[in-house]
């Protein structure tokens, strides 16, 4: 599951998870990925593990819980005018899966990429690496919120985003999904939020605004022996409306909707100690387009 179901921050579309205007940037060629130090260490997300009934219904009851969060950080704010102004992106000689090979980013923002192209592919590459900071375990922590958003969002929706973010993610919400007031799951559980890109796309784009698809699967949920709300997988696409400001890409707004997702097939699911492991022993990458 992702964070949330009917996220959208501050568009004037109409809210959810389909329509809002902060979610993902389409082009033609496939998303690449590129490892932090070009070491070997990547994230592989599995198929949707088999579950019991019970499980099934704890796993759904916390995502109603994202949802209902999302949704009230999603009311209100901002004009969404970078969704839809500007040219649609033709098709690109090349095929679907092909990279650019062009080098994606100069350098970090913090934890988060930064310095992305001031092209399409710079606008996809930033959507991606801000469709996993904002989807991440980091984010429902207000100690390390206060750091991300600055890093992802337009200076003038900082302080907007931060209070809706606040207020989203607070002290009641945080005890329904098993976490502390500072974001932190109890001794001997790791809470999981790891999500990764698998592809993007230009919806429509100007040297002033963007704005991309991006295609995501992930694991989500809490790795313990006790645990009601087990880690599972979900497919969603978050919508992302960027604008080109100080000499970088930045998010205006998003959204997310459900899938595309694949059959699942059945697989045995991994007990909690070897995911609460996997999660600590593999980093993340820095996506590029």
């Amino acid at each position: 599951m992702s964070q949330g179901d009917e996220r959208g921050y501050g568009g004037n579309e109409p809210g959810g998870r389909t329509e809002d205007a902060y979610s993902t940037l389409g082009g033609t060629r496939q998303t690449r990925t590129r490892l932090p130090g070009g070491g070997e260490d990547g994230d592989g997300y599995g198929r949707r593990p088999t579950r019991n009934s019970r499980s099934l219904i704890m796993a759904v009851g916390v995502v109603v819980l994202l949802i209902a969060a999302i949704a009230f950080a999603n009311q209100g704010g901002g004009d969404g005018s970078s969704g839809d102004n500007g040219k649609k992106p033709e098709a690109a000689g090349a095929g679907p899966t092909a990279a650019t090979g062009t080098k994606p980013v100069q350098g970090k923002n913090g934890t988060i990429a930064a310095g992305f192209a001031h092209d399409e592919q710079g606008a996809q590459s930033a959507a991606a690496n801000y469709a996993v900071a904002l989807v991440s375990a980091e984010i429902l922590q207000p100690d390390r919120r206060s750091e991300l958003v600055p890093q992802i969002f337009v200076a003038e929706r900082v302080s907007e985003l931060e209070a809706r973010f606040d207020q989203a993610y607070n002290k009641a919400f945080l005890d329904k999904v098993g976490l502390d007031e500072k974001g932190i799951a109890a001794p001997g559980m790791t809470y999981v939020s790891r999500t990764a890109p698998v592809g993007t796309k230009t919806t429509a784009y100007t040297d002033a605004s963007a704005t991309v698809e991006v295609w995501c699967t992930g694991v989500f949920g809490t790795a313990g022996v006790s645990s009601t709300n087990p880690v599972s997988n979900d497919w969603f696409t978050m919508t992302l409306a960027l604008r080109w400001t100080g000499d970088d890409w930045k998010v205006d707004s998003f959204s997310q909707k459900d899938g595309p997702a694949p059959v699942h097939t059945d697989r045995t699911a991994s007990d909690a100690d070897e995911i609460a492991k996997a999660v600590e022993e593999y980093g993340g990458f820095t996506y590029a387009r």
